[in-house]
């Protein structure tokens, strides 16, 4: 898969896929994530790990969620140094004043948007940025 740079071909390749489930962000010590939790992102930083995991794991894991969001996946393969990619997608969903946490992995990029703003969300980065998003 070749990663892509461009901004524009970027941003007309995206293509966002709206996953199922509802997620919720929640902390763990330095003793890391329980076992049986299949996060869909972990962050180590000085003050705790940050897990993205579903919602419902949170809850049997007696884990409290804050953001109760949707996960929303931008398919183009986007470089890990492409320049203002998320930028301009987080500048849209900003306009109509909808909160984004955007995640990059190695391969494509990732935003988790609150659950009462996911369909609005996914119809905004397609008018933003073309039929084809």
């Amino acid at each position: 898969m070749r990663a892509e740079t461009d901004l524009g071909r970027l941003l007309s390749g995206m293509r966002p896929e709206l996953q199922p489930g509802t997620y919720v962000f929640a902390m763990v010590d330095d003793a890391g994530v329980p076992a049986g939790l299949a996060p869909v992102m972990s962050f180590r930083e000085a003050a705790g790990t940050t897990l993205i995991l579903p919602e419902a794991e949170a809850v049997r894991a007696g884990l409290p969620g804050a953001f109760r969001c949707r996960w929303i996946t931008l398919t183009v393969p986007s470089a890990l140094d492409a320049v203002g990619f998320l930028a301009a997608v987080t500048a849209c969903l900003a306009e109509s004043g909808i909160a984004v946490n955007a995640v990059s992995a190695f391969h494509h990029d990732h935003l988790f948007v609150p659950v009462s703003r996911a369909e609005e969300a996914m119809r905004r980065l397609r008018e933003c940025f073309g039929p084809g998003s």
